[in-house]
């Protein structure tokens, strides 16, 4: 079952040091531009995953093709895809070694989010870890050296 509880959501944002953000935008009216910077602000090293403009930069950090080009270990994937598409993207996931899923507000795919919790992945729906930060007040983390 996808984590809800406030607990379980305060200890995978506390455990998450990387998030690869795939759907990342260039673009600062996007909600996606904003969420990644929130996320760095609060100490996670956010990787842009987009393959319109992979090479680029967002917020400092380079911008990958796919998650399987990305190399370092990923603690989370946010997706910033539709319903549809986030299957796809969490197949990806599993394939990379992400351990966990967390799929944006309206974002919903029960298919996807069982074939995660069935290779062992932590799943968030339906929810913005910017959000939950500030509603769970939680402190800044400490990057992974």
């Amino acid at each position: 079952m996808p984590l809800t509880s406030d607990a379980d959501i305060a200890t995978l944002l506390n455990e998450t040091r990387t998030i690869a953000l795939v759907g990342a935008s260039d673009r600062p009216d996007r909600p996606s531009y904003g969420v990644m910077k929130v996320l760095q602000d609060h100490g996670y090293r956010v990787l842009p995953v987009n393959p319109q403009i992979a090479g680029e930069h967002i917020h400092g950090e380079f911008v990958w093709n796919g998650l399987a080009d990305i190399g370092v270990p990923i603690d989370m994937v946010d997706i910033f895809r539709n319903s549809a598409a986030a299957g796809e993207v969490v197949d990806d996931a599993i394939a990379a070694g992400a351990k966990a899923i967390w799929m944006q507000l309206g974002v919903v795919n029960e298919d996807a989010a069982a074939r995660a919790e069935a290779a062992g992945l932590k799943v968030v729906m339906d929810h913005c870890p910017a959000i939950e930060i500030r509603r769970l007040a939680l402190s800044p983390i400490t990057p992974a050296e």
